[in-house]
């Protein structure tokens, strides 16, 4: 099946400066399937881009954030026997956690928090697209 759609996310810091990661229950299969990767999801038809981050993030996490910084928007084109069949643009931005307590819900099985200084051990268990976010994440945030 071929789809193109906009996914919008977070990187959510906490008070100690430390990533909040997420992973979808294995029921959930797909393209993220496994890997660590940070909250967000598809946004909606006619709603807000912020607006979409903070209903994700609610929806995988239970928590509430503020929304610091946009990042620059990336790409993925998956192919498969010369067609495209799957386009999703990335919109995420730096957030800061505010209140909730973590508890996963929808699609995600579980979640840590990660200093920046524990990211390299566990650099090859993140996808490749959230390993090129938290890239432009931290060259955002220097």
């Amino acid at each position: 099946m071929e789809e193109m759609f906009v996914a919008v996310g977070a990187v959510i810091e906490d008070e100690e400066g430390r990533i909040l990661l997420v992973r979808h229950v294995p029921e959930r299969k797909g393209y993220w399937q496994g890997k660590w990767i940070c909250p967000g999801g598809r946004l909606n038809l006619g709603e807000g881009i912020e607006e979409g981050i903070k209903r994700e993030v609610r929806e995988e996490t239970n928590l509430e954030i503020r929304l610091t910084t946009p990042l620059i928007p990336s790409e993925r084109v998956v192919k498969s026997e010369g067609k495209t069949i799957l386009h999703v643009i990335y919109i995420d931005f730096l957030a800061r956690l505010v209140g909730g307590e973590f508890r996963p819900g929808s699609d995600v099985g579980e979640g840590i928090w990660v200093s920046k200084e524990d990211l390299p051990k566990i650099w090859d268990e993140l996808h490749e697209d959230t390993q090129r976010l938290l890239k432009i994440a931290f060259r955002t945030i220097r």
